[in-house]
């Protein structure tokens, strides 16, 4: 789950992060109500997104007077904001966040994620801060410090002592980067995180250590634990397929395809659309209904697949181990039964009860294009999907 700057930097400044001055605003006039609020004499608008980019834009400006924060603001409620990360679809802006701007020294680079090789927390720091650490990478990769954590011990001093001398911080601040560190690697590791990034990190010429931008992305799987996290949601930044799925406990994933997927298991779902690709056609989702898949469970699969309105042909590709092919028979013929469905169907079923399970499809009186080989469903797919975009385009052109 992604949060917002503004969101990730309350929770940063509780593990004692320093950050700027800054509110947030749901309308231009509150906008320059804020920053009379916070006094000074320039202010930065940032557009809340979850998306990086934002300043080559238009979601981050520079404001001199409240005139300029409105105008700023006018220009960026409401539409949708796109970058490299949000496709051309964008994503809309309904806050923003105002902040008093700093007398900035030099910007640094600073994240913390989780690197599966050593299993471990690791520290990437660079003293070429202000740009995307894909660019810097690329760029400049000689900058980059790599540091992982040992988790007996947690991050000692030393060691963020150590990551502070090699990124050339003075010795007067060398105590407030330490302090920037642990306070960042304890809101990782307590509140379960994924990735901590704050880019920039910037000293400012009053010789303050601060977090200029902040991201933090967690571990959905561990939110129960912390429901003051999961409050911080924004569905609205959120793929509305991906959040009805979520909500109904289903993996879901939405793609450009055509070729809806109904498939258990992440690994069976990868292959499924591997396969799709393989056979001519482009796969619409990434949907995984996990190892329960009852008739009930089947059917929000169903609803799921069929609200995205690209969708022209549904694979349901099960492998029973858990379950058995028979109940997800008679879970595939009930889905059917109450959604409306108007596109080919198709159903592959491997595993326990494999014969009873293919004898429900075929006694339902439904027409579902039944499969027995992965590469068979998904060919039969393919050709059902042109075959009923053949008919479609017949039918209009009469």
């Amino acid at each position: 789950m992604d949060i917002h700057e503004y969101q990730a930097k309350e929770v940063l400044s509780n593990f004692g992060v320093e950050i700027p001055a800054g509110a947030l605003a749901y309308s231009p006039e509150q906008a320059a109500y804020r920053a009379r609020e916070m006094g000074g004499e320039k202010w930065i608008v940032k557009a809340q997104v979850h998306a990086g980019g934002r300043g080559k834009a238009g979601g981050v400006t520079l404001c001199d007077n409240e005139h300029e924060i409105q105008e700023a603001c006018e220009g960026m409620f409401g539409r949708k904001l796109v970058t490299h990360q949000t496709g051309p679809e964008g994503k809309g802006i309904y806050r923003i966040y105002v902040e008093a701007a700093v007398p900035i020294e030099r910007e640094i680079y600073l994240g913390f994620v989780l690197d599966r090789t050593s299993q471990r927390i690791m520290i990437v720091a660079s003293a070429e801060g202000g740009m995307e650490i894909e660019d810097i990478s690329e760029n400049r990769p000689d900058s980059i410090i790599r540091s992982t954590v040992e988790p007996a011990v947690g991050l000692r001093d030393f060691q963020a002592r150590e990551i502070a001398f090699k990124l050339g911080i003075e010795p007067s601040l060398t105590q407030s980067m330490v302090r920037t560190l642990q306070g960042c690697y304890r809101a990782f590791r307590e509140l379960d995180a994924t990735m901590v990034e704050i880019n920039p990190l910037v000293v400012t010429t009053d010789n303050r250590i601060l977090a200029l931008d902040a991201k933090m992305t967690f571990d959905d799987n561990a939110l129960f634990r912390h429901p003051q996290i999961s409050e911080l949601r924004d569905k609205s930044q959120e793929d509305p397929r991906e959040s009805r799925a979520a909500d109904r406990g289903l993996s879901y994933v939405g793609l450009d395809g055509n070729i809806g997927c109904i498939v258990n298991g992440a690994g069976l779902a990868m292959a499924t659309m591997d396969t799709i690709k393989l056979a001519g056609g482009e796969p619409a989702n990434f949907l995984d209904i996990g190892g329960g898949a009852t008739p009930e469970r089947v059917a929000k699969a169903f609803r799921l697949v069929m609200s995205d309105n690209k969708v022209e042909a549904v694979l349901v590709n099960i492998f029973a181990g858990i379950n058995r092919c028979d109940w997800v028979a008679e879970g595939v013929v009930q889905a059917l039964q109450e959604v409306k469905i108007d596109v080919p169907v198709i159903v592959r079923l491997a595993g326990t009860n494999v014969e009873e399970g293919m004898k429900i499809l075929a006694k339902s009186g439904l027409p579902i294009i039944r499969a027995t080989t992965l590469m068979e469903a998904a060919e039969r797919s393919v050709s059902a999907w042109k075959s009923d975009n053949t008919t479609n385009l017949k039918a209009v052109k009469a």
